[in-house]
């Protein structure tokens, strides 16, 4: 594990992003940008940022013009939905070991809310929210619908995850697991838009998602490189397990999808996104060399230049 050290402390990678409130801000475009990267990222829908700035949906940007961000909307209430961990005795085992609350919170459907918004904004998938509330992943939501959160849709929390990324991601051997498990490959690719939208669906930008899947694979999920990574996103079998135990939820990922292979790096990199507080280069790093290694370690020469050849992907998929 070879790099110059990082100058940034474990503890501060730690510390999310706070929200953005409840109050509207401006956003400078940068090359390569566009409304659907824009709402994924501020976690508001395409439909809502164009409104905020008089364009239609389809609209392209100028780089260098500024967009208002709205609001997103109902976020005081979602927030108030999320559980926190605590104990009314004081016992800090419980939040330790990051176990989520036990009870179930209701949230009441704002006009504009979609359903990959929510379950970006309450650290839980699009399949996970859609199946604790019986509904359709693809379809519309109803404004004053009451859809249940915590709890009721996933016993763990987004602190959770993102202590699971940045110390107990595998690494080494763990990473590399038996040579006999899953994923498995199949002679299947994926598309850029099939890959986008899988990563909308779990709230990591589309550019990110969709470069680090080229860079793998080129979209394969036949390939398996000289580490035993397998299929579109390179997953090891040791990585695949703890992606299933720790981000993947009630159903396991299906070993031999391809699109379930996007769909597990995709939480893998939600999951180094939340615990580097959205640093993007952090997280490709994490993706490629293991977050905990990066951290206490630095970034080796050749994770710098994975790095390098994944932000400039990003640009050719529309990113920044």
């Amino acid at each position: 594990m070879h790099l110059p050290k990082l100058a940034v402390s474990l503890a501060a990678l730690l510390v999310l992003v706070a929200a953005q409130g409840a109050s509207a801000f401006t956003h400078v475009v940068t090359p390569g940008e566009s409304l659907s990267s824009i709402a994924a990222t501020d976690g508001v829908t395409v439909t809502q940022l164009a409104e905020a700035n008089g364009l239609g949906s389809t609209a392209e940007l100028l780089s260098g013009s500024q967009l208002t961000i709205p609001p997103q909307a109902g976020e005081a209430q979602l927030q108030a939905a999320i559980p926190v961990s605590s104990d009314a005795d004081g016992d800090a085992d419980g939040a330790l070991a990051g176990e989520s609350a036990s009870t179930t919170s209701q949230y009441v459907v704002q006009p504009g809310d979609t359903l990959s918004a929510l379950a970006a904004r309450a650290g839980v998938t699009v399949a996970q929210l859609a199946a604790a509330n019986g509904l359709d992943a693809e379809a519309p939501l109803l404004a004053g619908a009451s859809l249940t959160l915590g709890a009721g849709v996933s016993g763990r929390s987004p602190e959770a995850s993102t202590a699971s990324a940045a110390q107990s991601q595998p690494v080494g051997e763990a990473a590399q697991g038996s040579p006999g498990s899953p994923p498995y490959t199949t002679q299947q690719t994926v598309s850029s838009a099939e890959i986008s939208s899988i990563a909308a669906a779990n709230g990591v930008p589309a550019s990110l998602a969709e470069a680090i899947a080229y860079q793998e694979s080129g979209f394969n999920n036949e390939l398996v490189s000289s580490a035993d990574a397998r299929g579109v996103m390179q997953i090891t079998p040791g990585t695949w397990s703890w992606i299933n135990e720790a981000l993947a939820g009630p159903t396991p990922l299906d070993p031999e999808s391809a699109l379930e292979n996007v769909r597990g790096g995709v939480l893998l990199l939600r999951s180094l996104l939340q615990a580097t507080g959205g640093d993007e280069e952090l997280a490709a790093a994490g993706y490629y060399q293991g977050l905990p290694s990066v951290l206490s370690e630095g970034m080796y020469p050749s994770t710098q230049q994975y790095v390098a050849d994944v932000r400039a992907l990003q640009q050719s998929f529309g990113g920044g």
